[in-house]
């Protein structure tokens, strides 16, 4: 077994949270002769929550935030935050805000694109409407507007049961631009929770 230098093991592994293979590399050893080592020295192993937190927190990043904002872009970013606060949804991976209104969907988009920097490949777009609509065409307008692909087009959700009455309440269908990024979502999130305690303060009094 190699005599490997203790403090430096440690040093990488839980400071600077290399992998075990990564640490053979630096030492040019085998990742076995790694684990070998801390299990004789009594080194704890990351766990399965401690080692996603680690590769995620690894995981290069999809888009790229702008700096030194312009106060045109300065505008842009509060409108964005603002949107998504309104009207984004509060999932766990993906960046997913709906409307039926196309100019607030184009400010979104703006948002995505000018101050966070995304990777266009990964954008996507998915299209809600009655089956009484012409789906297809809907498609063709959202994609028109919005520069992204058809091919970047999730299938469409249809709505069966609807009335000509109620098609007429979103004449352009719902479209929810989405961006499936961890990361991105938090960032989002947390300009979000800054702008609430700048803005509204910290202490919100409850219904009684």
């Amino acid at each position: 077994m190699a005599n490997l230098p203790l403090e430096k093991v440690k040093e990488l592994y839980y400071n600077k949270e290399y992998t075990a293979q990564e640490i053979g590399k630096f030492f040019s050893v085998s990742r076995d002769v790694v684990y070998d080592f801390m299990i004789k020295m009594r080194l704890p192993r990351r766990n399965l929550s401690e080692q996603n937190r680690v590769s995620f927190d690894r995981k290069p990043l999809s888009f790229k935030i702008k700096r030194n904002l312009t106060k045109e872009e300065e505008k842009l970013k509060i409108a964005g935050i603002m949107l998504y606060w309104a009207e984004g949804a509060n999932g766990y991976w993906t960046v997913d805000l709906s409307n039926s209104d196309p100019k607030m969907i184009l400010i979104f988009l703006k948002f995505l694109r000018i101050i966070c920097g995304v990777n266009e490949q990964k954008l996507r777009g998915l299209l809600y409407c009655y089956g009484n609509q012409d789906v297809e065409h809907l498609k063709k307008f959202w994609s028109k507007i919005t520069k992204i692909p058809l091919a970047q087009f999730i299938k469409p959700y249809i709505r069966r049961d609807s009335s000509l009455k109620k098609s007429g309440k979103m004449r352009y269908g719902l479209f929810h631009i989405r961006y499936t990024d961890k990361k991105l979502l938090k960032k989002i999130r947390f300009w979000i929770d800054k702008y609430k305690e700048e803005w509204a303060g910290t202490e919100v009094d409850k219904p009684s």
